[in-house]
């Protein structure tokens, strides 16, 4: 049985890579009875590792996800900001419509997995705004739907450059951004639209 499933693994392309790009997090309205303010995570630098093979008109990769990015809260003129990273780790499929024998071959991938958010600023006595919400030093274990767009574009046989943009979907994460009693968030779930820049090497 192995001897007869070699010539199938020896057709699939393995590919490894990793990029680098920004994070764009939706905001959302957290209300209380002390008012609205916008919640949302900043913009910052956010980082890619996968393992995949390919096998023509489908691929496999299974990517880990790092991004840093603050919490912020914000009404009219007062604002609050708590450092923070995300962590996530997920499957996706890739169709491709092009053969593997294309310089340029678009792509749309689809898959989920996990995605951790933790607090990382220092903890103070008096926050602002800390009667609408709380930015804290905890953790929100969530999970992830993954969805992207992008093209591989073959710089020598061995090399690709990929160009891709992910929209990353969790639920709101309320252990890290703590609504007051009796708050609510106006969306259950937030988007972050991440355009990267990478590199493949292909066995």
């Amino acid at each position: 049985m192995a001897l007869g499933s070699l010539p199938a693994a020896l057709a699939q392309k393995w590919e490894f890579g990793g990029g680098v790009g920004t994070g764009f997090y939706t905001p959302k309205d957290i209300t209380s009875p002390a008012g609205t303010a916008s919640a949302k995570i900043d913009s910052n630098i956010a980082g890619s590792a996968w393992i995949g093979n390919d096998k023509g008109r489908w691929a496999g990769e299974i990517r880990y996800d790092y991004q840093r990015g603050a919490l912020a809260l914000n009404q009219d003129s007062t604002h609050a900001t708590f450092g923070a990273e995300s962590h996530a780790m997920h499957y996706d499929f890739l169709w491709q419509p092009s053969s593997g024998e294309a310089r340029v071959r678009p792509f749309v991938s689809f898959g989920g997995g996990i995605k951790i958010y933790r607090g990382t600023g220092t903890e103070a006595v008096v926050q602002p705004l800390s009667k609408i919400a709380l930015l804290t030093k905890a953790q929100d274990l969530l999970p992830m739907a993954s969805l992207g767009a992008g093209f591989k574009v073959a710089l020598s046989p061995r090399l690709q450059l990929r160009l891709e943009l992910h929209d990353y979907l969790t639920p709101f994460p309320k252990q890290v951004i703590t609504p007051a009693v009796n708050g609510s968030v106006g969306s259950m779930w937030i988007n972050d639209f991440v355009p990267m820049v990478a590199l493949a090497f292909v066995n």
